[in-house]
């Protein structure tokens, strides 16, 4: 068992972080902490005042390492909301609301495959889907007196048929899951070269080149695996918030994604994503409590 702690942390909200929508294999504990599995590592994190404890088993990786990456340490959130904030009200009114939240920088090969299976799916049964997929094809881990599973890598998941897929609940995924795991596999797609890609352009064309993967998908990936800060993923919530903000078109889906983009682009300073998960976070909670 190995301890990492965080003191004076003012940026880091668990339920932000692990509610707003980025990440499928975080679930809450009774005592309000979150636990979860980064690649071969199943981390614990509590909260206390503003201090962040890490406990957990790395299976050899180094413990704080793990943690300064996937949690994106380095990068200093404050500035990121002291810049948005000056924007306009809604996204100050926003970042006070989810002021915790931090992007993840998750495994590019476990993030492709999550936001393949969340396509017109909801959180719940994404979560089902990937725990079901990581018992059948993933490595066990014991931890505090439970089992855990590591996400499939790609060799293990390409001993699954269409038909195996399909008994897992993937539902119209199954075809998809199956081809992109065996198109990775072939090196048709390198995830190694987009991760040393330079331009975001470039990186998304190789991301839709995978079965399962369409603009909005790869936009997830790159804002949760790859921290291309400039994306801007849209959804349903997306786009409704930024009609009722900005847009006030009475029929929101005759809003064009063409037009959301180029909204946030010209208004979100570069940090479109950052932006996006503040007012994802914001218009859909507001929503559950009205």
């Amino acid at each position: 068992m190995e301890n990492y702690i965080l003191t004076n942390q003012e940026s880091f909200n668990l339920e932000h972080i692990f509610e707003c929508g980025q990440c499928f294999r975080w679930n809450k504990e009774e005592d309000g902490s979150y636990t979860g599995v980064i690649n071969n590592s199943v981390i614990n994190v509590k909260k206390e005042d503003t201090t962040i404890i890490f406990t957990g088993k790395s299976n050899g990786v180094s413990f704080e390492h793990t943690i300064k990456e996937y949690f994106d340490l380095a990068t200093d959130y404050r500035e990121y909301k002291n810049k948005l904030s000056a924007v306009d009200e809604y996204l100050k009114e926003s970042i006070a609301f989810g002021e915790g939240i931090r992007i993840l920088k998750q495994d590019l090969w476990e993030c492709i495959i999550s936001f393949i299976i969340s396509a017109n799916n909801n959180i719940p049964r994404i979560k089902k889907i990937i725990e079901k997929l990581s018992l059948n094809y993933g490595e066990k881990i014991e931890f505090n007196g439970k089992t855990y599973y590591t996400f499939p890598t790609p060799e293990s998941l390409s001993n699954a048929t269409v038909e195996d897929l399909r008994n897992l609940g993937l539902g119209f995924r199954d075809k998809r899951i199956y081809n992109t795991t065996k198109m990775i596999l072939e090196k048709q797609v390198d995830l190694n070269k987009i991760k040393n890609m330079k331009h975001t352009d470039e990186m998304r064309e190789e991301l839709l080149k995978l079965d399962g993967v369409g603009p909005k998908v790869a936009d997830c990936i790159l804002l949760f695996s790859l921290k291309r800060e400039d994306v801007f993923p849209i959804d349903v919530w997306v786009r409704r918030v930024m009609n009722d903000l900005y847009i006030h078109n009475e029929d929101e889906e005759k809003v064009n994604k063409k037009q959301l983009q180029k909204l946030a682009e010209e208004k979100f300073l570069g940090l479109s994503g950052i932006a996006q998960q503040y007012l994802f976070y914001w218009k859909r909670e507001k929503g559950k409590s009205a």
